[in-house]
């Protein structure tokens, strides 16, 4: 697999544990649901449980991507900041 592929995967990767951490998130939020004046079908440890393992999966693959694309950052930094390549 070559590593614009390997980019794709984590970005998907990253977008998809995101919506879950996000969506979990607010469903965990203290009185949301009394706001909404409704119940869940799946149980809240359940959700707790997904909102946990999709934040460190989150968390991991932030890294990779920090990884995969830390050569860009640097450039990008010293451009920005002014400096070249001695």
């Amino acid at each position: 697999m070559n590593r614009v592929m390997v980019k794709y995967l984590i970005d998907i990767g990253l977008l998809i544990t995101f919506i879950l951490s996000f969506i979990t998130g607010i469903i965990k939020f203290p009185g949301f649901l009394r706001f909404l004046r409704t119940s869940l079908i799946i149980p809240m440890n359940w959700i707790s449980l997904i909102h946990d393992w999709s934040g460190i999966i989150l968390g991991v693959l932030v890294l990779a991507h920090i990884m995969l694309n830390w050569k860009w950052i640097v450039t990008m930094t010293r451009l920005h900041l002014g400096r070249t390549k001695e």
